[in-house]
């Protein structure tokens, strides 16, 4: 596979940012800090696990102060033979997914620091993602886009738009396997508030939406990390002409 193609640590630099690859333990230890503060709160445990030896790591930080703003994983799968091995096959029966022919790669653990408050940071990190799938020659994007919370009433219109608009193709389409699971496609009867649903959206999910992402008919509940997410996936050869060269524009590539 193309992992090697892209050898160079920095991916990108702006005025006000660094987008770069993990080369360091200090580097993941500042990763896993970052992600245990998002997804387990100031007083909660360490976030590392048995997939962060596997993966690339991607951080973006502020060149001024060197401060961590924003990181994610990258887990490199040949093809969908080898899916059982993500992070996501441990919550939803991927066997759909087992005949994709081409590489792929699982995006996991993405958050951005709530103080760095900057549409760029998000947009960087998306960059920084093209330019990675652009060199590697990725055919599927995919992963657990979570909500914070595990109380779907709190998230109903999002749902329900989910519903109307973004279920996965069939052929793709995820199968239940976790036990707590909120099965929206079959249990919501209500039409959307749009501008409601988009407002509940957690951000990477958006991105992935307005790429031409699409999800499970389904949200499984993380009681540990005190989440509900959806399988989130990404067909690169359909995303919109546009938007792809508005982000290799921004990548640099």
């Amino acid at each position: 596979m193309a992992q090697k193609a892209l050898n160079e640590a920095v991916l990108i630099e702006t005025g006000r940012y660094r987008v770069r690859l993990a080369e360091t333990r200090s580097d993941l230890a500042r990763a896993q800090a970052l992600r245990a503060r998002l997804f387990r709160g100031p007083a909660g445990a360490e976030d590392g696990d048995g997939f962060d030896p596997r993966c690339r790591h991607v951080l973006v930080e502020a060149r001024a102060s060197g401060a961590l703003v924003c990181t994610y994983r990258l887990l490199d799968l040949c093809d969908g033979s080898r899916i059982n091995e993500s992070y996501a096959a441990q919550f939803y029966e991927l066997a759909p997914l087992g005949d994709f022919g081409g590489p792929m790669v699982e995006m996991g653990r993405f958050c951005i620091a709530p103080e760095a408050g900057d549409g760029d940071v998000l947009r960087l990190a998306w960059a920084a993602m093209t330019r990675i799938v652009e060199a590697d020659g990725i055919e599927m994007l995919f992963g657990c886009s979570s909500f914070h919370g595990t109380d779907e009433t709190e998230f109903l219109d999002a749902f329900a738009l989910l519903k109307a608009r973004y279920i996965a193709p069939r052929k793709w389409r995820p199968r239940v396997k976790a036990p707590d699971v909120f099965r929206f496609a079959r249990a919501l009867r209500r039409t959307p508030d749009p501008k409601k649903a988009q407002k509940m959206m957690p951000p990477l999910l958006r991105a992935y939406l307005m790429m031409g992402g699409w999800v499970s008919d389904h949200a499984v509940r993380d009681r540990d990390l005190g989440t509900m997410h959806v399988f989130t996936g990404l067909e690169v050869g359909r995303v919109p002409a546009n938007r792809r060269r508005a982000l290799i524009g921004m990548a640099g590539a």
